[in-house]
């Protein structure tokens, strides 16, 4: 199996291959953002690519996101889209060191490009990253999962596995409004820290 390390992910980005790409934020977390009351909640969006959830979310006044990614050019791809974006929030380091606490954390495509052995890693982290009661809300791609990725596949058995020690398992279930590309392969969910 591939190293799937920083030097990978840089690659991916100087030779423009980002299949997972798709130049808007997605309609399932879109539709679950515009349903957000309180805009003053710190929102995390780790490995967040080109992240146009936070850019969504920024331009509809939720000032309190913070996007995260160990390859610097999305950042940057990011903030010449969204030039009054807090240069403070683009936090350009690996998930895994972070140390912050948040109400809501945005999963797209960030579990599933992980290689699978750091899955337990993950759970931990964001359990770790959460305030008490916080939510960890997104999709997760509902595929066998395989050795060759990203991205890697899974099931809602192998998730809740994964989850349920750490997490109240709020919402696991298909994706009903996944782009075209993407119907029925993605599940949408929203666990709460425990």
């Amino acid at each position: 199996m591939k190293p799937l390390n920083k030097h990978y992910w840089e690659k991916r980005y100087s030779n423009n291959q980002l299949g997972w790409n798709i130049g808007y934020a997605s309609t399932p977390l879109k539709t679950y953002i515009d349903q957000l009351e309180d805009k003053s909640i710190k929102i995390l969006i780790p490995g967040a690519g080109n992240s146009y959830e936070a850019e969504y979310l920024w331009n509809n006044g939720f000032k309190n996101i913070y996007i995260l990614d160990f390859v610097q050019q999305p950042l940057i791809n990011f903030k010449k889209r969204v030039p009054d974006f807090q240069e403070n929030q683009l936090l350009n380091l690996n998930f895994f060191e972070l140390k912050d606490n948040f109400d809501l954390i945005l999963e797209q495509t960030f579990f599933c490009a992980l290689q699978p052995n750091l899955r337990p890693n993950y759970v931990e982290q964001m359990h770790n990253l959460l305030k008490p009661h916080g939510k960890l809300v997104g999709l997760l791609f509902n595929f066998e999962l395989t050795e060759e990725g990203p991205p890697f596949g899974g099931s809602i058995t192998e998730y809740k596995s994964h989850f349920n020690q750490k997490f109240n398992i709020k919402v696991l279930e298909p994706s009903i409004n996944s782009i075209k590309e993407r119907q029925g392969k993605e599940l949408f969910f929203i666990f709460q820290k425990k």
